[in-house]
């Protein structure tokens, strides 16, 4: 019998039932509107940045005889990759990026993995409190660990002196800035990331292999290089990966570090262009570095991918016997001792007693602090050179902290809000077409360095398109709030799916079986039970935001200038103590924000890996 022979006819009326009840289902219907919100958040800005490096922008007409406004052009191109200065604006800066990128990852991996197995394999003590404070210094911005180190190595190229300078110590520009400085930054700030995923990995794994290994009269070298390491080799993969992905689009610490001795990296170089011109360059630029990103977590994922063997993940993830590494363990407390005085104590330290020193490297006598930085006026300045009023007298701090606290809370609620519906669709459409599709554009934002996202809403929104349909943002706080939003997508949709992923389907069923609408069993099952999934992310956002730099570095206007960038802007000026000041006061409100999460129960340290 010929296949298809008993087919139902096309009907109109069967279609448009089919349609009416595909409406009808409030979940399709959310499903709908989430992919449409996406792809206007994300694919039209991307594709918009795009088309902005091959169309004249009418500050180019005089460079391009005869063009007119939006024609096609391979100018910004040519420029970039075919010009005179093509080496300086762009392969310098790209070997410059890459140099940090791969010095950074090849400190912090090695450095966090070790920590790791420390605190998670062996019976070194005080390792709950160990742990904690190993943790605690990716929570301080890398900018702020920048202007620690401008605090202690500044020397006269900046204007003003840091601590070793003051005390008769030369300090030359190599040490003070540039790369080496850079790199010493990132890699007190990366090697918690590290920390993080081998932390975990090491304690997913099924402890009773190294246990055969040692019943099998293997020593402690031999287990460590032949079971763990294998074991945990796509944690260490995946740290390498996105340590260099990360490090490399990094624009805060470069920008405090690198452009005083005019040392450029890629999300430094980019910025210029786009704050001044060609834009359509710092465009093109932009999107080298999300190609550059992209490419090296595709990398990890093919990488981790093949080694998948390795992961050998059961049922008894702790260890029992931990290994004991017995005198060793005075000399590696003394170090971690050493290393988190370096890492978090001496950095704030600094910070806090710069904030008060009236000549900076003037050292800490009492004739030489002040609280002129926190409350001072300019009428009771001690010295003339002093531009700014203490910060809280100072009316843009005060704007910048309303600033900041109004775009965390919103911007927190609304992705926190949307991480949770964004991962509902993602878990209960595991498998499915429109699951898929969610979770690859949900993670487009987390590929691309926060500097070149912010590109992207810049192109798009710097003036009126569509005959002003779309209307130029710039310069509106609702741009910002929009960036930040979408950019943290990722960060609210993992946060939601591990949230959806505990709440049984079952529920849901059973309640539809009683004849619970849809609204319904949202209102009464999925919502109750995600509370504490919903303060992880919405913590997790809120303080990401009030810490961020590179994000909005772009963006920013100074009606609507944030914390974090005014405290970057201080910090180039005469007066560094505001900077510092400020610094401090966000250090204190990240603090207190990781012991509110923690007080409902919200762990979010290990969200941040």
């Amino acid at each position: 019998m010929p296949k298809g022979k008993f087919k139902k006819p096309f009907s109109w009326v069967r279609l448009k039932n089919r349609f009416l009840g595909l409406i009808g289902n409030p979940f399709n219907m959310i499903v709908f509107f989430s992919l449409i919100m996406l792809f206007c958040l994300i694919v039209i800005p991307l594709l918009t940045m795009i088309g902005n490096t091959f169309a004249v922008a009418k500050a180019e007409l005089r460079n391009i005889p005869g063009a007119e406004i939006g024609d096609f052009t391979l100018f910004y191109w040519k420029y970039l990759l075919a010009s005179p200065l093509t080496s300086a604006i762009l392969w310098e800066p790209l070997l410059h990026s890459l140099v940090i990128g791969v010095f950074v990852t090849a400190i912090s991996v090695p450095l966090g993995s070790v920590l790791a197995w420390l605190m998670v394999r062996t019976d070194i003590p005080g390792k709950k409190l160990l742990g904690m404070l190993i943790i605690i210094p990716y929570m301080i911005p890398s900018w702020c660990k920048a202007l620690s180190w401008l605090a202690v190595f500044r020397n006269s190229t900046s204007g003003s002196l840091g601590l070793l300078t003051g005390l008769g110590i030369p300090i030359p520009d190599w040490i003070a800035y540039g790369p080496f400085a850079i790199i010493c930054v990132m890699t007190m700030h990366y090697y918690a990331f590290s920390y993080i995923m081998v932390s975990g990995s090491l304690r997913s794994i099924n402890s009773e292999l190294e246990e055969m290994g040692e019943i099998q009269g293997a020593n402690k070298v031999q287990i460590l290089r032949s079971i763990t390491l294998p074991l945990v080799f796509p944690a260490v993969l995946s740290a390498v990966i996105m340590t260099i992905s990360k490090s490399i689009g990094s624009y805060g610490v470069a920008a405090n570090l690198g452009t005083r001795i005019s040392y450029y990296v890629l999300a430094t170089r980019m910025k210029e262009f786009i704050n001044d011109s060609p834009k359509g360059v710092g465009y093109a630029m932009s999107i080298l570095m999300i190609l550059l990103a992209c490419g090296t977590i595709f990398a990890n994922q093919k990488m981790v991918g093949v080694r998948k063997s390795y992961a050998t993940i059961g049922g008894k993830g702790t260890r029992s016997n931990l290994m004991r590494i017995g005198n060793a363990k005075y000399p590696l407390l003394v170090f971690i001792a050493l290393f988190l005085f370096a890492a978090m104590v001496m950095p704030t330290f600094v910070l806090v007693m710069e904030s008060f020193q009236i000549y900076t490297g003037q050292g800490y006598a009492l004739s030489n602090l002040s609280l002129y930085a926190w409350i001072g006026t300019l009428d009771e300045a001690p010295l003339e050179s002093y531009a700014y009023n203490g910060i809280f007298r100072n009316s843009e701090f005060l704007r910048a902290l309303g600033n900041t606290v109004k775009l965390s809370l919103i911007a927190s609620i609304l992705t926190a809000f949307s991480g949770q519906f964004l991962g509902y669709i993602s878990t209960r459409g595991r498998g499915k077409w429109y699951g898929r599709l969610t979770e690859q554009l949900v993670f487009i934002p987390y590929l691309m360095p926060g500097v070149a996202f912010s590109a992207i809403y810049f192109a798009m929104f710097s003036q009126p398109r569509l005959g002003g349909v779309i209307p130029s943002l710039y310069g509106t706080f609702m741009l910002i709030l929009l960036v930040s939003i979408v950019k943290h997508f990722p960060f609210a949709s993992r946060s939601g799916s591990a949230n959806m992923m505990q709440i049984s389907v079952e529920l849901e069923e059973a309640a539809d079986i009683s004849g619970a609408n849809f609204w319904r069993r949202i209102g009464s099952i999925v919502i109750p039970l995600a509370k504490n999934g919903f303060i992880s992310g919405f913590m997790l956002v809120f303080i990401s935001i009030a810490k961020e730099l590179d994000l909005i570095a772009i963006l920013m206007t100074p009606s609507n200038y944030t914390l974090s960038f005014l405290a970057f802007e201080y910090s180039k000026s005469v007066m560094p103590q505001c900077a510092d000041a400020i610094a401090i006061i966000i250090l204190l409100f990240i603090l207190i924000c990781y012991r509110v999460a923690n007080f409902f129960g919200a762990d979010i340290s290990k969200s941040w890996g």
